[in-house]
């Protein structure tokens, strides 16, 4: 019986949007960041095209009060998930008012405290309706305007175009507004302590490029390529960009790689990177991605999650194409490429076709992407982009399902759709064979599928083919796979190959040298050495941790070389140089115990958990027993990042193995604060 009204509560919210349509709303809300709550003044403009005795808002553990309807104070009944309204409203134009306090418990984070705090939103998956009254349901859209009242030393953005700001003595007024409607899930907040680049794209569009102060210096290299794939996608889409204004911020311990809120990207901070980094883990892809979003989610959504590939199959697809125009034709079919590995490789066992809601994510994206290749190629590129211009315009700000797409490529081509769909859409699997087709196109895929062809043949039957391609120019992957190929051959059989594979300079076949070398033959000692000064992040790490290892008589020269290394945003070189460092004996004596607390406070909770996690890592590596990081590893089960929680878990699990260890969570399980009492208890009870 509950079921059964869950599911009448469900349906019937989502029949709200066929007689009540609400138009716009004005939110003016101040953020406390002690009490980490909310409050706000919402005025909702809304009309009623038929009679209703209700109408619904989405609000997750809200109070309220002052509710009133066109000026009447107006009944209501609040379930903690709901608001419902009963009476005063009229067939026609409607204004509701009404006062809010929020404590949210997700979809808004609080990150850092007093300088350092940060506050950001993220409303897919989780609901907007956690700290705005809203709605849950993506098929009502409505013009969101937000007025937003922070400390004057921090800086607030949200959607569409600042209109206004107004300094106080303590705080300051910022006022954004939007003109066209979206659904409730893209609305977003951030605040925090930004710079901030201003540029315009080609057709005018103002494009703001927001980063950390401290992070300033890493501003080109994390945007690189941002105004060219914006351009590019004006061009490619044919539909002008839909809104105002773009702007893209990075914020801390975001809980993925970026969220496509309308006119606002929010990403996470682990892309920001310097011009090494760059090399390693760049913001390309997920910029072009989250950008195509405002397209493909933002401007047209999907009317439910049976349709969800019309999103991300879309935004997969064309950021591939985006990154076709700046790396080149090679690099997008290696990515089509690697994509078809991983579908081909769960094709028995990803049952759930891209049509239904359960489908995987690997479903609605990478084999959503490659499905619309396959029908790019079968209609042509150009009979493709027409349809999808005529299906942007047509359903613009609007919901849309599956065939509201496969209509229009009906309307321009006479490609049997019917059978597309049924073979790419409704059924499970991957047509490798058709992928593999495709893929052929491009010299460098025949070149790679070749050498792949030798990967059981003897060493010396492909030798001299092997150094032919070496010496060659061609595409880096293809030179990895030779690498990786002569993994397990004698070195001196291979060490020309290897010596080769060092001289093209190449970063991707460094790299490839370095993870394969497990062991450094002396003669290939000082060779191995220059891989300390690539640019990469990744390839000195590995190299640094495999020379320390294997040459004690040169640790020493080797930290003084790496001393002032950082790496990536989570410090990956300096963790593992202070890991190194405590574990040389004869190196830095009189500062073992700063060293040792500087990598202590790697794991507190003032860093990022990407951070914590790579120090959390190296502590335990170096004394699994060690009290003084318990209580970080206590604190991870609590962050609102489901990634470092579940680490959290997993290493606590292990530690109770320990009876010493399970004793001293015991001693301490009263002292901590509620949250970790409990998160600890659960595990200690298992």
């Amino acid at each position: 019986m509950k079921y059964l009204i869950l599911l009448f509560s469900v349906f019937s919210f989502a029949q709200q949007t066929k007689f009540v349509d609400f138009k716009s709303v004005l939110g003016k809300i101040e953020i406390n960041p002690i009490e980490k709550s909310v409050y706000g003044e919402v005025t909702y403009e809304f009309q009623v095209t038929s009679a209703t005795d209700t109408i619904r808002i989405d609000a997750q553990n809200m109070t309220f009060t002052n509710l009133k309807i066109n000026n009447s104070i107006v009944n209501y009944k609040n379930s903690g998930k709901k608001i419902a309204l009963f009476e005063w409203f009229i067939i026609g134009k409607n204004t509701l008012t009404f006062n809010y306090l929020a404590k949210p418990k997700q979809t808004m984070y609080f990150v850092g405290a007093d300088e350092n705090l940060q506050i950001w939103t993220q409303g897919q998956g989780k609901f907007t309706s956690n700290w705005f009254p809203s709605f849950d349901d993506a098929n009502e859209k409505v013009i969101f305007n937000l007025d937003v009242n922070f400390d004057k030393n921090f800086q607030v953005i949200s959607n569409g175009v600042l209109v206004n700001k107004k300094v106080n003595s303590d705080t300051t007024d910022w006022q954004y507004r939007m003109k066209k409607p979206m659904s409730s899930y893209l609305l977003m907040l951030v605040i925090g302590k930004f710079e901030v680049q201003n540029e315009k794209s080609k057709s005018g569009i103002p494009l703001c490029f927001y980063i950390e102060n401290e992070d300033f210096a890493k501003i080109e290299p994390t945007y690189r390529y941002s105004k060219t794939i914006f351009n590019f996608f004006e061009k490619e889409i044919g539909v002008k960009y839909p809104w105002e204004i773009y702007k893209q911020i990075p914020v801390r311990d975001f809980l993925y790689a970026g969220m496509e809120n309308t006119s606002a990207t929010v990403f996470s901070r682990d892309f920001v990177v310097d011009e090494i980094g760059f090399e390693d883990k760049n913001y390309v892809n997920v910029n072009a991605h989250e950008l195509a979003h405002q397209w493909f989610g933002d401007l047209v959504t999907a009317e439910s999650g049976k349709h969800h590939w019309l999103q991300e199959g879309f935004a997969t697809y064309y950021a591939l194409l985006a990154e076709k125009e700046v790396f080149g034709e090679d690099y997008f079919y290696f990515k089509l490429y690697s994509i078809s590995q991983q579908l081909k490789s769960v094709s028995k066992t990803d049952t759930i076709p891209i049509l239904n809601e359960k489908a995987s994510s690997l479903s609605f994206y990478q084999k959503g992407a490659w499905t619309l290749h396959v029908l790019r190629e079968g209609v042509g590129a150009k009979v493709f982009q027409k349809a999808v211009q005529n299906y942007l315009k047509k359903y613009s700000f609007k919901n849309v399902t599956t065939d509201d797409f496969l209509d229009e490529i009906r309307k321009v081509s006479k490609y049997d759709v019917d059978a597309f769909r049924i073979k790419w859409l409704e059924n499970f699997g991957f047509d490798n064979q058709k992928a593999t087709e495709l893929l052929l196109k491009n010299e460098s895929i025949k070149a790679l599928l070749e050498i792949q062809k030798l990967r059981n043949k003897p060493f010396i039957e492909k030798q001299d083919v092997f150094v032919k391609t070496m010496q060659s120019d061609a595409y880096f992957p293809i030179k990895e796979e030779i690498i990786y190929q002569i993994e397990n051959v004698l070195f001196a059989d291979k060490a020309a190959l290897l010596r080769l594979g060092l001289a093209t300079n190449d970063v991707n076949v460094r790299q490839a040298i370095a993870n394969t070398t497990p062991k450094i033959p002396l003669e290939f000692k000082v060779e191995f050495e220059t891989l300390l000064d690539d640019k990469s992040y990744i390839t000195r790490e590995v190299a640094l941790s495999s020379l320390w290892s294997q040459f004690p008589e040169d640790q020493i020269k080797y930290l003084e070389k790496s001393k002032d290394w950082v790496g990536f945003n989570d410090k990956n070189l300096r963790i593992l140089w202070l890991t190194l460092a405590l574990g040389t004996k004869e190196y830095e004596l009189d500062n073992k115990a700063k060293l040792y607390d500087e990598l202590l406070d790697y794991c507190s909770p003032k860093f990022e958990s990407s951070i914590r996690q790579n120090a959390l890592e190296k502590v335990l590596f170096i004394n699994e027993k060690d009290k003084n990081v318990l209580p970080f590893i206590v604190n991870a089960l609590v962050s609102h990042k489901w990634q470092f929680s579940k680490f959290g878990r997993d290493k606590i699990r292990l530690l109770l193995k320990n009876q010493n260890v399970r004793s001293y969570f015991e001693m301490v399980l009263p002292n901590l604060n509620k949250e970790e009492s409990a998160a600890l208890s659960k595990l200690l009870s298992e």
